[in-house]
């Protein structure tokens, strides 16, 4: 079959010929039919997660899927061949098995759910990782009518439906971008759009010198950070997509911190599939690319500015 990922210790990502993965107890096989490209494909792509987590080599790359069920394992249980289905592809100690290929093996518990018909495979392949993410971000965050919440990061995928969240709870949306992103920040529910080629935690201090009740970030690292969680008033709360929050330091000041990791709550998944396909969220995606455009949209995905989420097709 044909897929996109690592030969071997030594080799750059690029497309292979790999054999069908075989189906174990409790598993199914999807033949793929679209993926999405998230912040942690383009690492995994790039080669700096080796040395991080081991890799069982090949190592195809892609976390999201949708696609249609070709075989059952032994105990597979739930569904049947020919179910359309969607999921994030299980974290495990190792890297593995990903969705930019033809066929994708999975546990049949847990870490997939029937497409609803409402969705195109390219939208139900684009909700998984990111919107996950964003509405675990925002149950931690707790946002209610009138708080002020920062979203760093707003226009990338988990930040565009971290928007759409935190808006519908009634919270007033600050949201960082260009100037040329603020319509469509806006359209997605943001009150107000930050520059953030500037200074942007001295654009938001500067708008609200108080301070602002919760931040969700999907961007920064480090300084970075430190720099914007101290617009958080004392007592607030924030939570961190890429592992950037210290809960025991900002305890401190009273503030609850919240790492998030998206890829392990199949609840979470099913929610946002749902609202996906009931329209009270919105699949963002900007950009839909064929499987041999991979490294374009892997190439965008590793650049801080994109907007929203990036769409691939595998097959039809």
């Amino acid at each position: 079959m044909k897929a996109f990922g690592l030969a071997d210790e030594s080799s750059s990502a690029g497309f292979l010929e790999i054999p069908v993965p075989e189906v174990g107890p409790g598993e199914v096989r999807i033949e793929v039919r679209a993926s999405s490209v998230n912040g942690f494909d383009a690492v995994v792509a790039a080669g700096m997660a080796r040395g991080m987590m081991e890799h069982r080599y090949p190592v195809v790359v892609g976390k999201d899927f949708a696609g249609v069920i070709e075989m059952l394992g032994d105990g597979a249980a739930g569904f049947a061949v020919g179910d359309d289905v969607a999921g994030i592809t299980p974290s495990e100690p190792f890297l593995s098995r990903g969705s930019f290929a033809d066929y994708l093996v999975v546990p049949a518990e847990g870490f997939i759910a029937r497409t609803p018909a409402a969705l195109e495979p390219e939208q139900a392949a684009s909700v998984g990782l990111a919107a996950t993410s964003a509405l675990l971000s925002v149950e931690a965050i707790e946002p209610s009518d009138g708080d002020l919440v920062l979203i760093v990061g707003a226009t990338g995928g988990v930040g565009a439906y971290a928007i759409q969240l935190a808006a519908a709870s009634g919270a007033t949306v600050i949201a960082t971008g260009l100037p040329g992103d603020e319509v469509w920040l806006k359209e997605l529910g943001a009150d107000e759009v930050v520059d953030y080629s500037g200074d942007d935690a001295a654009a938001v201090r500067g708008r609200h010198p108080e301070g602002v009740d919760a931040l969700i970030d999907a961007v920064y690292l480090g300084d970075g950070f430190d720099t914007i969680a101290a617009l958080v008033k004392d007592g607030g709360k924030i939570a961190s997509v890429v592992g950037s929050a210290d809960a025991e330091a900002l305890a401190g000041r009273g503030i609850a911190a919240t790492n998030v990791n998206g890829q392990d709550d199949p609840v979470a998944f099913a929610k946002v599939l749902r609202m996906a396909a009931e329209g009270s969220l919105t699949v963002p995606i900007t950009r839909t690319f064929t499987f041999e455009e991979i490294p374009e949209a892997l190439g965008l995905t590793e650049k801080r500015h994109r907007l929203g989420k990036l769409a691939v097709t595998i097959a039809r």
